[in-house]
């Protein structure tokens, strides 16, 4: 059986930017306005993330074997475009930044076959030592592939709305 690290070695960087897979939108995500819900925008973000830490080879391997994992410290989501029960979405990921133990990223959920901008979401994310609960530097061989990513998503044109805050309109 491979190890995860042997398994990260060998798998592709990330595009840039990663592009998840195709999504569909659940019918019981549609709240009562006829709309995906709020929380369920999260929940797309989520898997679209996991798909590229899997990639970058923290997946569930690395919980089991190597215990680190990542959490989620901060989420700005903007929701632009409402999303209806048979519309395909899929999830742009812009690696903004990393340290030895944070990532920030920026997220923007589009329509699959249309185009149109649906939402966006900017995430601070840190790494967990899952042992002792805290969090940790990442290993040398992962750090290694997400200075690989980040640099290739330094070059990319910024997307509107990083660095948005929540606030009532200037009068």
């Amino acid at each position: 059986m491979m190890t995860t690290v042997a398994a990260a070695k060998e798998l592709p960087l990330p595009a840039a930017p990663f592009l998840s897979s195709v999504m569909q939108i659940e019918p019981q995500w549609i709240d009562h306005n006829g709309h995906l819900n709020m929380a369920y925008y999260n929940v797309m973000f989520d898997r679209a993330i996991d798909e590229m830490w899997l990639l970058l080879g923290m997946g569930p391997g690395y919980v089991r074997e190597r215990h680190g994992s990542t959490f989620t410290a901060e989420c700005h989501v903007r929701y632009l475009r409402e999303i209806h029960l048979g519309d395909p979405v899929r999830i742009s990921i812009l690696l903004l930044g990393a340290d030895e133990k944070r990532l920030h990223t920026f997220e923007e959920l589009r329509h699959a076959s249309e185009g149109w901008l649906s939402a966006t979401s900017e995430n601070m994310t840190i790494h967990i030592d899952m042992k002792a609960r805290k969090t940790a530097p990442f290993p040398p061989d992962i750090r290694a592939r997400i200075e690989a990513v980040a640099n290739a998503h330094a070059g990319l044109p910024r997307p509107e709305g990083i660095g948005r805050n929540v606030a009532m309109p200037a009068r």
